[in-house]
């Protein structure tokens, strides 16, 4: 019992916090994306893709979450995208309270779009709000159909789940229609939208998306 008042506490606070970034953000207009998936999944191919395209059309910026180092922010910097490394140091994702420490780096009245790219993990990111506006699942076409039966909630919670990697389906023994299927069976309102960061395939429906999001 005193391990669930535990959890339950630290959930409790983590969505509090979350509410308060949820109130600043939109109070400035800020759409906020939380890029989820696995370590290697794509998602810095992901925003490395949407800078090109994007431009300078839509002001953007990104917190960047890792373990440890900069590998991935500094690749996003080289693109111009203004970055904020957080390194939970052991934690397999971020939380509301890191997210809100983010911000406060962030000059939040100069940017419409914000990019949260949390730590590569296909469970404990689904569980923690952050104060987003959009749950964005990247999941790599080499990771197999079986990952919506054994990570349901990362794919219930989702928004959007990007299969990217699209280029590589003629090479692999993926069953697409199998995993279409598995996620529409523990998902059935999920979004699906296949995306290549190395070819462009998906790119105008990626950033049509993002529009949208937009308004």
């Amino acid at each position: 019992m005193k391990t669930i008042r535990l959890e339950s506490g630290i959930l409790d606070e983590n969505d509090r916090i979350a509410d308060e970034n949820e109130r600043t953000l939109r109070s400035r207009g800020v759409v906020t994306v939380n890029l989820m998936g696995s370590p290697g999944a794509g998602k810095t191919s992901l925003l490395e893709m949407t800078a090109v395209k994007l431009g300078g059309s839509v002001r953007w910026a990104v917190i960047e979450g890792d373990i440890e180092g900069s590998l991935d922010a500094r690749r996003l910097e080289r693109l111009g995208v203004p970055v904020v490394q957080i390194n939970t140091s052991g934690a397999c994702h971020l939380d509301a309270h890191m997210v809100r420490e983010g911000l406060r780096c962030l000059d939040l009245d100069s940017i419409e779009l914000l990019f949260v790219e949390n730590v590569g993990n296909l469970v404990c990111p689904a569980e923690f709000r952050i104060g987003e506006s959009r749950k964005v699942m990247v999941l790599s076409t080499t990771e197999g159909e079986d990952k919506p039966r054994k990570y349901p909630l990362m794919f219930r919670e989702s928004d959007l789940m990007v299969l990217s990697k699209a280029d590589l389906l003629p090479h692999l023994d993926l069953d697409l229609d199998a995993l279409l299927s598995a996620v529409s069976a523990v998902s059935p309102d999920l979004s699906v939208m296949q995306v290549s960061s190395r070819s462009g395939e998906g790119a105008g429906q990626w950033i049509g998306w993002l529009r949208e999001c937009l308004g």
